[in-house]
């Protein structure tokens, strides 16, 4: 059977292991002077983290917890803050096959595809009317839909009519997914 880019990609996807942070239960260390800001970037005692290494590691013990955010490691657990989702989708492709998928790559380098594991959800926050969009990374762990790349979503959708509402839906590893409402 040939090799799909599909099944290439998916095996990529597959070899990048991170640090089972899931298994992970050491006793709560304390507060770190850490933050995410809402655009992605990481702060360390309010100074901008640079090198993108760094960042590729602390997001690798990153653990969402309790509607908390902990960097941790099988000994410490350590708070941090995070002002909205700790990533950022930053770029989407279109695999088209057999069946279309959704390829979308994180201001981490994560690379992540839309499928029932990795929905794509809107969600209005509660100082707001507008929703934001958000794909699931992993174990709970979300990254928000930069607004370039959400734009390329729209324009790849198709309306449809739901319950009375013309919506633009999308297609990723066969599911649908709305991006709200037209």
């Amino acid at each position: 059977m040939a090799t799909t880019k599909l099944d290439e990609i998916l095996e990529r996807i597959g070899s990048n292991t991170l640090p089972p942070v899931h298994l992970w239960e050491p006793p709560f260390s304390g507060e770190l002077d850490m933050r995410i800001a809402a655009d992605g970037r990481w702060y360390y005692q309010g100074s901008l983290i640079t090198r993108p290494s760094m960042v590729k590691l602390f997001s690798g013990i990153l653990k969402f917890e309790a509607g908390e955010y902990f960097l941790i490691t099988p000994v410490e657990k350590y708070r941090i803050q995070v002002e909205d989702a700790p990533f950022v989708a930053v770029e989407v492709d279109q695999i088209i096959g057999e069946t279309p998928s959704l390829l979308f790559r994180t201001n981490v380098d994560d690379e992540v595809i839309a499928d029932t594991e990795h929905p794509l959800v809107l969600h209005t926050p509660a100082n707001s009317s507008n929703p934001r969009p958000y794909l699931e990374v992993r174990n709970g762990l979300k990254a928000l839909i930069h607004r370039n790349v959400f734009y390329q979503l729209v324009e790849w959708s198709q309306q449809e009519v739901i319950e009375g509402r013309i919506q633009a839906m999308i297609s990723s590893r066969g599911q649908r997914f709305s991006l709200g409402m037209i």
